[in-house]
C-alpha cells in the first residue's frame, strides 16, 4: 500500500500532464478552426549536441525532457481515451463485421471517420477549456494550478455524464477512497479508467444491436441453401448482396452516425 504523500505526489504528476494534453489538444483543434494564411517566415536553425553532463542539474533537465518527449508520444492515446473516439471507432468496427465485408470500409476510413467524428462531438468541449482555461493562462491572467482546475472541469463533466455509477464504485473500492461528495472532488485518475470501460460496454451494446438484422439475413440464406441442398456453396456469398443492399435502402451510415452522435448528447 502506497503512503499518502506519494499518492498525492503521483496525482500531483498526473494531474500536470493532464493539463499539458489539454493544452495540446485544445490548441490543436482550435486552430485547425480558425487557420488564417501567414507570411512565410525564415526557419531556425535546430543544433543537438551531446556531451558530459557535470552538474546534477543537467541530468536533472535531460531526465525532465526525455519524460516529456515519451509523454507526448503517448498523448495521442491518452488523449483519445478521454473522448468519444473509443465508442465510435468500436462501433464502426462493428458495421464492418456485421456486413461481412472483410476490409472494406480499410482501416484508415473508419479511423479518420472515427476522428472526424470525435472532433464534432468534443468540439464545444474544447472550445470551452480553451476560452476558460488555455487562453487566460497564455496571457498570463490565471496561474497554471487555477488553468488546470478550470480545464479539467469540462473534459470532467463530459466524463462523469457517460460514465456508470458501478463502474465509478469499481475504482473507487479498489483505490479504497473514500465516496466524493460532489463531481469536483473524484480524481481523474479514478473518472478516466471508469470512463473508458463505460464507453467499452456502451460500444458493445450498440455493436450487438447492429448484428441481429444482418444475422437474420444469413440466418435465412444459410436455411434456404440447405434446404435445397446447395452443400458447396457458402451461405456468406449470397448473403453478402443482400445485407449491404439492406443497409444501401435503410440509409446505414446516416443512421449510424446520427445515433452516435446523439447517444452522446
Amino acid at each position: 500500500m502506497k503512503a499518502p504523500g506519494v499518492m498525492n505526489k503521483n496525482i500531483g504528476c498526473f494531474k500536470k500532464i493532464f493539463f499539458l494534453l489539454l493544452i495540446i489538444t485544445a490548441l490543436v483543434v482550435i486552430q485547425a478552426e480558425v487557420v488564417q494564411a501567414q507570411p512565410v517566415l525564415p526557419l531556425p536553425n535546430l543544433d543537438i549536441q551531446m556531451d558530459t553532463a557535470e552538474e546534477p542539474e543537467e541530468v536533472v533537465g535531460t531526465i525532465r525532457l526525455l519524460i516529456l518527449l515519451t509523454v507526448l508520444a503517448m498523448a495521442p492515446a491518452i488523449i483519445l481515451l478521454m473522448t468519444s473516439f473509443t465508442r465510435v471507432v468500436i462501433v464502426l468496427a462493428f458495421i464492418r463485421n456485421a456486413l461481412a465485408t472483410q476490409q472494406t470500409p480499410p482501416n484508415q476510413i473508419l479511423v479518420g471517420l472515427a476522428l472526424f467524428l470525435t472532433f464534432f462531438i468534443m468540439a464545444p468541449v474544447y472550445n470551452q477549456i480553451n476560452e476558460g482555461a488555455v487562453q487566460p493562462y497564455l496571457e498570463g491572467q490565471i496561474t497554471q494550478e487555477q488553468a488546470m482546475e478550470i480545464g479539467a472541469d469540462p473534459i470532467r463533466e463530459f466524463m462523469y455524464g457517460q460514465t456508470r455509477e458501478k463502474d465509478l464504485a469499481l475504482f473507487l473500492n479498489i483505490a479504497q477512497a473514500e465516496r466524493p461528495q460532489t463531481r469536483e472532488e473524484l480524481g481523474l485518475h479514478i473518472l478516466i479508467p471508469a470512463f473508458v470501460i463505460s464507453e467499452l460496454k456502451t460500444a458493445f451494446q450498440l455493436g450487438f444491436l447492429i448484428f441481429i438484422p444482418f444475422l437474420i439475413i444469413d440466418m435465412v440464406v444459410a436455411s434456404t441453401t440447405m434446404s435445397m441442398g446447395m452443400f458447396m456453396l457458402p451461405p456468406v456469398m449470397i448473403s453478402l448482396p443482400f445485407k449491404i443492399l439492406l443497409f444501401v435502402l435503410a440509409d446505414g451510415w446516416h443512421l449510424v452516425v446520427k445515433s452516435l452522435v446523439e447517444s452522446f448528447l
